[in-house]
């Protein structure tokens, strides 16, 4: 029995509910497949996306429950179209079998993408199709398909770099406060404040949304290696002359979308933006960030526990006091945390690459670890996933392709001298 039916079979008194306007909208998607009308074709798309986001949830469960039943590549005729071409290896076959092979889906996707606000409709069906996906992996094959179509639809070769100025469109500049995700914009005076002189926005929007930013990256500029993110985000500071500036530190990166999960935008934002700075900016002589360690006090916390190796304990033992709110650490607790931290993002692996996430996307850009700082995020949301502590990740561009390489070559962490010093001694 295929998965669809299985899951329809599961939940047949459920579905039971809400069939009806998504079984109409099913068989709108047949009909859209087989339509040859151009002009009445995108109207019907329309339509069909249209009808899709009235749905309710439990709607939307049940139409992917139909997309995956209904719309999957039919095995027999593949086998039979593989068998021929097997026997006979002919151009015409060829493209019998790779037919036969793309699901009615994808067919369905790329029709309705060609609707008005197509685009974004498909990205945000992606984003209900992986909350329900949490739970339901059997829906993996749609995802798969929706996918793999807006990988090629996001394509770098596709998206446009802007920057954004206290001039841009209202709607954009909502978007903005909307859509940060590492250090939240309290209302239009925190965005003004960064958007002002010594400050920079820059994001990427897609022809097909361009009012809705796909990513976008925040950057300060200032003099020498920024150490705490409070200042860098105070509205009432007083602004440097960005000529006079001889640092960018780029100190947040907000992926705007939860539907383009998994397509990767970031590292080609971080190099379109420091060959810009550059070619603005001739003084500027050091690229940096100030991120945050998501995963560093989960970690810390797991070890804690008891399952530290022999030599992390003394340190363990000694940032303790991380634990403890308002507690005013002493230096050996200061020496700890950093050899903790150090340990953490460069020893500590899955699968032969760092734990954490931030430093993951960093390294694997051609980046390298240049500092730990304490007490740089004095935020809930900072205490709650490093303690405070922050990291600049640097991007030398003599260096970055000698990085990228070694690190997915060997997994190799590039760091400065410093750091890795800490991480043999952690």
């Amino acid at each position: 029995m295929d998965a669809g039916r299985v899951i329809l079979n599961r939940r047949r008194g459920t579905a039971g509910v809400v069939r009806g306007q998504p079984d109409a909208i099913a068989e709108q998607c047949r009909q859209l497949i087989d339509h040859r009308g151009e002009a009445s074709g995108l109207a019907l798309a329309g339509e069909i996306l249209d009808a899709y986001a009235e749905l309710q949830d439990e709607g939307r469960w049940y139409f992917f429950e139909l997309l995956l039943r209904d719309f999957s590549t039919n095995p027999d005729t593949v086998i039979q179209a593989a068998e021929k071409y097997r026997q006979q290896p002919e151009t015409e076959r060829l493209s019998k079998l790779e037919k036969a092979i793309e699901s009615p889906r994808r067919k369905l996707f790329r029709r309705l993408n060609q609707a008005p606000g197509g685009t974004g409709a498909l990205v945000r069906m992606r984003r209900d199709l992986l909350d329900r996906m949490r739970s339901n992996p059997e829906l993996q094959p749609i995802d798969s398909d929706l996918k793999q179509l807006l990988i090629a639809w996001f394509n770098l070769g596709f998206l446009v770099m802007e920057r954004i100025s206290w001039d841009s469109s209202a709607r954009v500049l909502e978007k903005i406060i909307e859509y940060e995700a590492v250090h939240e914009i309290n209302g239009w005076d925190d965005l003004r404040g960064r958007l002002r002189q010594d400050r920079r926005l820059f994001a990427f929007f897609h022809p097909a949304m361009p009012d809705d930013p796909v990513i976008f990256i925040e950057i300060a500029l200032g003099k020498g290696c920024s150490d705490a993110i409070q200042p860098l985000l105070d509205s009432a500071r007083e602004p440097l002359e960005a000529s006079a500036a001889d640092t960018a530190t780029f100190y947040s990166i907000s992926n705007c979308h939860r539907g383009l999960q998994g397509i990767s935008f970031g590292n080609f934002l971080i190099k379109q933006v420091t060959e810009n700075l550059r070619l603005d900016h001739e003084k500027l002589r050091r690229f940096e960030t100030l991120s945050p360690i998501p995963g560093f006090r989960r970690w810390v916390e797991s070890m804690a526990g008891g399952k530290a190796s022999e030599s992390l304990r003394d340190d363990l033992a000694l940032a303790s006091a991380l634990l403890e709110d308002g507690h005013t650490l002493d230096d050996k607790d200061r020496d700890a945390c950093r050899r903790l931290c150090a340990h953490y993002l460069v020893n500590e692996k899955r699968n032969g690459l760092p734990l954490d996430p931030v430093a993951r996307f960093h390294l694997s850009n051609g980046a390298f670890l240049d500092q730990i700082h304490i007490g740089a995020d004095r935020s809930a949301a900072g205490k709650q996933r490093s303690f405070g502590m922050m990291v600049n990740y640097v991007y030398k561009l003599a260096d970055i392709e000698k990085n990228h390489e070694s690190y997915f070559a060997d997994g190799k962490v590039a760091t400065s001298a410093a750091v890795r010093k800490l991480a043999q001694t952690g």
